[in-house]
């Protein structure tokens, strides 16, 4: 499977798919993304491609160019009324809009579940915004299912 670790030579192409994200984002609810603003900058990525607890996977072609990504988080979670646990936190799940709907989106999933087992994970989360109706339907195909509502009233 083409699915390797974020390198600092994919950075630019992060920052590309990245923008993806936002624009959907900002098109989707411009009360709250800023249009055309980076969630990172080159120096944030290149700390976090050395931070083992939050790893980012890559999926890559033939020629290693990258089509999607996976931010991930590895979170261990305890509280006074919490079951003690770890789970891996997708932050940001991407593919590159010209090549959606051939799988990668799916094979970055698995990958990711596999490497969140591996690491002794209970669960797998993450957030999806709710007016992004091509990723709920992306998440409810490949078995997830909604935890908790985080509800808003605009003011």
């Amino acid at each position: 499977m083409p699915i390797r670790l974020a390198q600092q030579k994919d950075i630019p192409t992060l920052l590309k798919l990245l923008r993806q994200v936002l624009d959907l984002h900002a098109a989707a609810r411009p009360d709250m993304f800023i249009p055309s603003t980076e969630k990172y900058q080159r120096d944030d990525l290149l700390q976090l491609l050395q931070d083992t607890q939050k790893p980012i996977f890559v999926y890559v072609n033939q020629e290693d160019t990258v089509l999607g990504y996976a931010f991930c988080q590895l979170r261990n979670i305890q509280g006074y009324n919490r079951v003690p646990h770890r789970e891996l936190y997708i932050d940001d799940l991407c593919v590159e809009e010209n090549t959606r709907g051939q799988g990668i989106g799916k094979k970055l999933y698995a990958f990711v579940k596999e490497f969140a087992k591996q690491q002794g994970c209970s669960f797998l989360t993450l957030n999806v915004w709710i007016d992004n109706e091509p990723a709920l339907r992306f998440y409810q195909s490949i078995g997830m299912r909604m935890r908790e509502a985080y509800m808003e009233e605009q003011l």
